[in-house]
């Protein structure tokens, strides 16, 4: 096998959270007004909460105690006077009807927040209503946990369920540790993708399980040294590179390094897709080791294919234990 140039992932270790008891101001959603029955509509005390601890002069806790809280699409916007730590022991769940969502393209949205970290608890977007409008052709407004101009976080613990569409986005963020989280959708669920990354760099994915109706993990433009590591991915499609030049002038992809990981009943492995037109985009630097393939739909020749390609774009530097299939 070839020696692969791939440059080291460089991700700074982030300590800057004191998780123990007690070390920082605790902001209890409850004493804001949200109630932990499953039909209030706790929106604003959420948001109340969360503008309390954000202009906290010191690191500060937002916390969601047991009980099930109902959330409407809302975001969480930085820049915070201090670090902060946003604790979910119970579950928030999205309001039953999709379209409460009207046009915001997201459930939930973190924005500019800085030395931030996500720790436990289950997110329900109840996106059931969603996937039959889109089954049906509609017009249907998405929603999903999404990362927007982030800085240093840390995303662990949580378990996202039936997500509209990405379960997580992270979109322009750097320097990003998501670890130990599950991603879970129904295989025939359309589009509900689990980890989307773009214009990102300095992510970490490790430990995690994705079950899904799309891609475990999308890889999109602007995206560079990515690690993914001891993924349990499937059902779903793998994991996927693209789509990408979906326009001229668009940041390729490199740096990105897949280990360590299992894939179960997947479409596919990991593969890289774009659309057949010029573009500025590239893909390269890719290390993908061989993982474990169990069950994969679609065998590639006589023998599983770790790494297919599809359409045509500049591919530079991939190591591997698999030679690539075109498809």
């Amino acid at each position: 096998m070839k020696k692969s140039n791939i440059k080291p992932l460089l991700f700074t270790l982030l300590t800057f959270i004191d998780v123990s008891p007690g070390a920082s101001n605790v902001f209890n959603v409850v004493s804001f007004g949200a109630n932990p029955d499953g039909v209030t509509d706790s929106t604003a005390a959420f948001l109340k909460a969360w503008q309390a601890a954000c202009g906290s002069a010191s690191s500060a806790t937002m916390m969601a105690p047991t009980g099930t809280f109902v959330v409407k699409a809302i975001t969480f916007g930085g820049p915070c006077k201090s670090e902060l730590k946003f604790q979910v022991a119970g579950t928030v769940v999205a309001p039953a009807d999709y379209r409460e969502f009207r046009n915001s393209g997201y459930w939930i949205l973190f924005k500019k927040v800085s030395k931030f970290s996500l720790v436990g608890g289950t997110f329900d977007a109840r996106a059931n209503g969603f996937w039959a409008c889109r089954k049906s052709g509609q017009n249907c407004p998405p929603g999903s946990i999404s990362f927007s101009s982030a800085n240093d976080v840390i995303i662990s613990g949580v378990k996202s369920m039936n997500s509209q569409i990405t379960h997580m986005t992270l979109n322009g963020c750097s320097n990003v540790a998501v670890r130990n989280v599950k991603l879970v959708a129904p295989k025939n669920s359309p589009n509900t993708d689990g980890l989307d990354v773009q214009l990102s760099t300095g992510v970490t994915f490790t430990g995690s399980t994705v079950q899904t109706g799309d891609d475990c993990v999308a890889i999109g433009p602007g995206t560079r040294n990515f690690l993914i590591s001891k993924l349990a991915c499937g059902p779903g499609h793998g994991v996927s590179i693209g789509s990408l030049a979906k326009e001229l002038n668009e940041d390729g992809v490199e740096n990105v390094t897949l280990s360590s990981s299992v894939f179960t009943g997947t479409q596919n492995g990991v593969r890289i897709k774009s659309w057949a037109r010029p573009s500025t985009g590239f893909v390269k630097n890719v290390l993908l080791p061989r993982p474990n393939h169990e069950e994969r739909s679609k065998p590639y020749h006589n023998r599983p294919k770790l790494l297919s390609f599809s359409q045509r774009l500049p591919y530079r530097a991939f190591g591997g234990e698999d030679k690539p299939s075109d498809v």
